[in-house]
């Protein structure tokens, strides 16, 4: 393509604002999972090396600071590196080049400082390590914004947890229900998933080129250090957790944080697929929060689209797949060093910590200010009319009849249940009521019980002492107010490289 062909596309600089991917456009997932923040980790990695050196004594005084102030990520510039990045097959290859550059410019006072940059580390060292502060970022801000909308889900499981409705199963009305139960078991799955990303570990990554720790074995020669302690040292000055061997071609790292971040976006998805149905306008029984511009409509606009929904629900059908591809990876993870399956993995894996982190968003907010039509549910459920407690009414009046015909109390009270089906629903009601009476001995069964097992709030089980427990179980999700995900980027800018936490 030409120059001025290229020219109608834009250029590098421009790159990838989420234009397709509305969910994870935002200041936010840009700011800890942009290229920035990839670029500033991998800085990030390399200071911290250099000031665990020299802390050993193994590379000379001073050096650490002068790779710090080299490792700033406004010096480079992130197009050009991954533009030179097919000549290795890397990131880390060509910045490294251009550090080593900085350095060298930098080290005005002679201190030999190239000595401490990635002295021992291999690539993947490198990157994988810069990948675990990229995640633990994105990880943090992700859980404030899962605990804020779990609090949000509490309150609501709490104040409606009377609130009648009715249930479906296989897309018909089933039993009655209530939307304290159905908001509890949304914040079931969302706390569930949140705790199980809690349980995820950040491990540095150090093994050196095949991963036996030879170069980092003759580095340490001579000191009081080991490969081991310089590890060590590392993950304390990154605010990682130490690792007990390098994990080049073991990746359940990895695939244990994939697997996690889809369970957020599950939990997340099933909220969104049953916001989508109960707000459509023939159910009315919720509606999103409204905001100036969302939801409109380039062709029609009386319309009040729930995009709040639409956007989580995008971002949920994603994460299989992608998934798929980090387990995919780990099974081709060849040799003591892998060659494409690692390669694999890099986008996928920021894919869904983005994806993860905008839908969050999104779900806080939905939480926060969804709105709740108790008269509409209560509409829906009287839609079935009786018919809907006919469980429970099987099982209160079957042992009062007889066998007749060969057919016991169950099969004719089945046989009641396909009469009332078959007479016009505005009176299947009355219907079934009178065929109840008729099916029952005289004197069996008085009125006041009929109207008490027709009472759908009479049959909602254990639906109150479920959302308590649910809600009893997490009790740092039910109550939490943390601090915001937007407080969280803050604190990790790249352009303050907060991916170094030394």
């Amino acid at each position: 393509m030409t120059d001025a062909a290229l020219g109608n596309f834009g250029s590098a600089e421009d790159g990838d604002v989420g234009l397709l991917s509305p969910v994870s456009a935002s200041p936010l997932v840009a700011a800890v999972t942009g290229d920035r923040a990839v670029l500033a980790a991998i800085l990030a990695v390399e200071s911290g090396w250099a000031a665990v050196l020299e802390k050993a004594g193994l590379a000379p005084a001073g050096s650490a600071a002068v790779v710090a102030s080299a490792a700033q990520p406004g010096r480079y510039d992130a197009a050009a590196i991954a533009a030179r990045a097919q000549g290795g097959g890397n990131p880390v290859i060509p910045l490294l080049a251009d550090l080593r550059k900085q350095v060298s410019a930098l080290d005005t006072a002679g201190v030999g400082a190239l000595r401490a940059v990635h002295t021992s580390l291999t690539s993947q060292d490198v990157l994988d390590t810069a990948l675990m502060l990229l995640a633990r970022n994105t990880v943090e801000a992700l859980l404030a914004d899962l605990k804020t909308t779990t609090a949000a889900l509490a309150a609501l499981a709490e104040k409606h947890a009377d609130t009648l409705g009715v249930g479906r199963s296989l897309t018909q009305h089933s039993l009655p229900f209530t939307f304290g139960l159905r908001a509890a078991q949304w914040f079931h799955g969302v706390a569930a998933a949140g705790r199980q990303l809690e349980s995820v570990t950040f491990p540095v990554q150090f093994g050196g080129a095949a991963g036996t720790l030879a170069a980092g074995t003759v580095l340490a020669a001579g000191s009081r250090a080991t490969p081991f302690t310089l590890a060590d040292s590392l993950a304390k000055q990154l605010g990682l957790a130490p690792a007990p061997a390098p994990w080049h071609t073991n990746r359940l790292v990895i695939t244990s944080l994939g697997n996690a971040l889809a369970a957020v976006l599950g939990a997340a998805g099933k909220i969104a697929a049953d916001v989508l149905f109960l707000s459509r306008p023939e159910v009315a029984e919720l509606a999103e929060p409204r905001a100036a511009g969302r939801g409109v409509s380039s062709a029609m606009p009386q319309k009040q689209n729930p995009v709040l929904s639409v956007l989580i629900r995008s971002a949920a059908l994603q994460a299989p797949q992608l998934v798929a591809q980090l387990h995919l990876a780990t099974a081709n993870f060849n040799d003591e060093r892998p060659d494409a399956a690692w390669h694999t993995e890099w986008p996928a894996l920021r894919e869904l910590l983005r994806l993860a982190l905008g839908a969050a968003g999104h779900l806080r907010e939905l939480a926060a200010g969804l709105q709740v039509y108790p008269d509409a549910m209560r509409r829906n459920l009287d839609l079935a009319g009786p018919l809907l407690l006919a469980e429970g009414v099987g099982a209160a009046v079957a042992p009062l009849l007889a066998e007749k015909d060969g057919r016991t109390g169950k099969e004719q009270l089945q046989d009641v249940v396909d009469r009332t089906l078959a007479a016009p629903a505005a009176e299947q009601g009355a219907t079934y009521r009178r065929l109840v009476r008729e099916a029952v001995p005289v004197g069996a069964l008085t009125d006041l019980r009929l109207d008490e097992l027709l009472d759908p709030a009479s049959y909602l089980g254990q639906a109150a002492e479920i959302s308590r427990r649910i809600l009893a179980e997490y009790p740092d999700y039910s109550r939490a107010r943390p601090a915001s995900s937007t407080d969280i980027a803050s604190a990790t800018d790249p352009d303050q490289n907060g991916a170094n936490r030394g």
